[in-house]
């Protein structure tokens, strides 16, 4: 049984992401005790393999069909990559790519998922998986045994930094798959998000409000106590999907990841998508109601004080 595992690199305008990063640190770390290797699939016509030194080995396609996300097109190169290389395990990111291939490949590739994994380790040739289940609320261990499986992981879930060390690796050209001949999905256009009158990936501080601030009238206490911070104002996607803010604003997987040095959540629960968009805030100070709520095991600190109570009395003090 084979020892290497396989990350499929995420990019954008040229760079890698940062859970790729973390993904390469993890596989390196599993692959070194199963004595195999870890790889990286990365697609696409850009050569980004110099920004993989972390990894053993580089497995590239390039295709025209791979210029951009097409999940039909990435599915057919990740299978190709899987069939020539037959890892142990295929690590993908828990966000717009893995959650669109990793069942599809659960399928076609015979093996088990688990989805929103935020720990890893190896138990002998098993891989035990600790996964957020219910919004988040509960952690649950999920053992995967036999001869391969995939994770998806929830960013911020490992360090980057593992990911990065410059070594010697291996770039393995490989052709495109005879798929490519029969995909019928094309990507006809990238709408790329309006410009916003603030950039939260630039602030020291945020102020973020979500689905308990339950009114957009409400706001407005919220924005008092971000004026009187001098920070900007964001939301978690349920404020943002109502229309109170504008998307520029969303922290979160389909957001903007951030990482102030002060991140203040009001009525925020912490759902997987959100956490992986501020959990690496230097300090998270949250406010919910709900002792349960998954907010509160990333926030260093946190009150179950009713906000409405709370912040006007946090602005009525900023203010002096």
């Amino acid at each position: 049984m084979s020892g290497n595992v396989l990350v499929l690199a995420e990019h954008a305008g040229g760079q890698i992401s940062e859970i790729t990063h973390e993904l390469v640190g993890k596989a390196k770390e599993l692959a070194a005790g199963w004595g195999g290797t870890a790889e990286v699939a990365v697609f696409g016509p850009a050569d980004l393999s110099s920004q993989l030194e972390g990894a053993d080995a580089v497995v590239s396609i390039d295709h025209p069909a791979l210029a951009e996300y097409v999940p039909e097109a990435y599915e057919a190169a990740l299978r190709h990559v899987l069939r020539e290389r037959s890892p142990r395990l295929l690590l993908l990111s828990n966000a717009t790519i893995g959650l669109d291939l990793g069942a599809a490949l659960s399928v076609l590739w015979e093996a088990p998922l688990a989805a929103y994994v935020t720990d890893l380790k190896a138990e002998g040739d098993a891989v035990v998986a600790t996964s957020q289940i219910l919004g988040g609320k509960v952690l649950a261990e999920v053992e995967i045994t036999g001869e391969r499986g995939i994770c998806t992981v929830v960013g911020g879930s490992f360090p980057s930094a593992a990911g990065q060390v410059a070594g010697a690796h291996e770039v393995l050209r490989v052709p495109a798959p005879d798929e490519f001949g029969g995909l019928v999905t094309t990507l006809r256009q990238v709408v790329e998000p309006q410009g916003g009158d603030v950039n939260i990936t630039a602030a020291d501080v945020l102020v973020s409000a979500g689905r308990g601030i339950e009114s957009q009238e409400n706001l407005e206490l919220v924005q008092e106590l971000a004026d009187a911070l001098g920070a900007p104002l964001s939301a978690s996607r349920p404020v943002i999907d109502s229309g109170w803010l504008p998307k520029t604003r969303q922290v979160g997987k389909s957001g903007l990841k951030v990482k102030p040095k002060a991140y203040l959540a009001f009525g925020i629960s912490g759902a997987p998508e959100h956490l992986e968009g501020m959990r690496n805030a230097e300090l998270i100070i949250a406010c919910n109601t709900d002792e349960n709520a998954p907010i509160f095991d990333v926030a260093h600190f946190g009150t179950t004080e009713d906000l409405f109570d709370l912040v006007p009395a946090l602005a009525e003090r900023v203010q002096g």
